[in-house]
């Protein structure tokens, strides 16, 4: 079985890979990192959005396999990263859709302020488009 993991580096996120690990041990884990893609930029280029994009992608994609090998080095559990740029919630459904997954975990919520109830509503969105199981693990704060 494969579980995707929906990640983003916040409290929720981390306890859904909690959860993940403790709940799915032996199976192989993805953890999925999505750059948004920003939306309104009218007067740039579709070139110079496509680098910004790329360069972010780059950015993330180091800092988040360094952030999960901090958050799962003490665990014995296999695991793959991956990047993707777009919105994330039709990311993570595009991704199990392409891809062998069994089953998604995330968190109930991302961020802080706005991006908190966007995220919040991208985990609500995943549960509905969703082909396969998709639990969502409610952080303790």
């Amino acid at each position: 079985m494969t579980v995707l993991i929906a990640y983003d580096g916040s409290d929720p996120a981390q306890a859904a890979v909690e959860y993940a690990v403790s709940e799915h041990p032996e199976e192989d884990l993805v953890l999925l990192h999505t750059v948004e893609a920003a939306s309104g930029s009218l007067d740039a280029t579709v070139n110079m959005i496509q680098k910004a994009l790329k360069d972010q992608r780059e950015e993330v994609e180091a800092d988040f396999i360094d952030e999960v090998t901090d958050l799962l080095a003490d665990r014995d559990v296999e695991y793959t990263t991956e990047v993707s740029v777009g919105d994330p919630a039709h990311e993570v459904v595009d991704y199990a859709e392409e891809h062998d997954i069994d089953h998604i975990v995330v968190g109930n919520h991302g961020r802080e302020g706005a991006s908190r109830i966007f995220l919040g509503n991208s985990a609500e969105a995943i549960v509905r488009r969703s082909p396969v199981t998709v639990t969502v693990v409610r952080d303790e704060e």
